[in-house]
């Protein structure tokens, strides 16, 4: 692969991420940030706790229905092995969205509605927490990976990111670039922040409110390279969450870090 676009993705990304420092700067630790700080828009989510877990019995039963009934159904069909993961694992993710539609739909048809996932308002906030990850992404990556090697772990890189540099086919690289983008912030953020995270906000002391949802979306991804990473970047949606009060600006936020990942791993940069 020629380096000219791994070059060009590098200058790109020290742009974006001087723009996310100037970012949390500006938003995060200035005198006039610090005085000003609003308080959070985020109404608590009235639900109790057996309803609680019966969304999150929704989402984990969606996720293996879809995922099994898919399994079956291309039980015979001529793929690979790479290929079979991919549009299994993708059931998942549609499953748990399934679930999590099915909940709030039928089951919890009559609460109160939410505000419009997507304005113009979240996406500009949504945009803002990508810049804004980044430059603490990338320290906590450092760091992690100094941790990783003085305690003489792995830090084996995922398995998508040899799929996505290494795919072949355009269809499926569209596929798997859809499912990164949108459905998986989607279905991931309405379960950690717009699920965990809301109802453990007014139940938890801050601390775990905010760690527990990080945690589970660190583990969910499965690969010690990147936990520490994603555990912050799952602490940085929440309290991004909890600011504006709009699912939507994680889910942008989300969507834009997995392109982000992507554009990065096709031009060679994490090849």
């Amino acid at each position: 692969m020629s380096e000219l676009p791994a070059q060009i993705a590098i200058g790109l990304e020290l742009a974006l991420i001087l723009n996310g420092a100037w970012l949390l700067w500006r938003v995060v630790f200035s005198p006039s940030a610090r005085a000003e700080r609003p308080a959070p828009r985020l109404n608590p989510w009235s639900i109790s706790g057996t309803h609680f877990l019966l969304f999150l019995w929704c989402v984990v039963i969606g996720g293996l229905i879809f995922q099994l009934g898919l399994s079956q159904l291309l039980k015979h069909a001529s793929l690979t092995t790479t290929e079979r993961l991919i549009f299994v694992g993708g059931a998942f993710q549609f499953g748990m969205l399934g679930g999590i539609a099915f909940f709030r739909l039928i089951l919890q048809r009559n609460a109160p509605i939410d505000p419009p996932l997507v304005t113009l308002h979240p996406a500009l906030s949504g945009i803002a927490t990508f810049l804004i990850s980044l430059p603490l992404l990338n320290l906590v990556s450092i760091v992690w990976q100094s941790l990783l090697q003085l305690c003489g772990l792995p830090a084996e890189k995922q398995d998508l990111i040899d799929i996505f540099a290494n795919a072949k086919s355009p269809g499926l690289l569209t596929y798997m670039i859809a499912l990164a983008t949108l459905i998986a912030p989607l279905t991931e953020e309405l379960l950690f922040r717009a699920g965990i995270f809301r109802y453990a906000r007014t139940r938890l002391p801050r601390w775990a409110a905010l760690l527990v949802p990080a945690l589970l979306f660190g583990a969910l991804h499965a690969n010690l390279a990147s936990f520490a990473p994603l555990v912050a970047l799952g602490i940085i949606f929440s309290l991004a969450y909890e600011r504006t009060g709009r699912i939507g600006t994680t889910i942008i936020a989300h969507g834009l870090f997995n392109l982000n990942t992507i554009a990065l791993i096709l031009c060679g940069v994490t090849a």
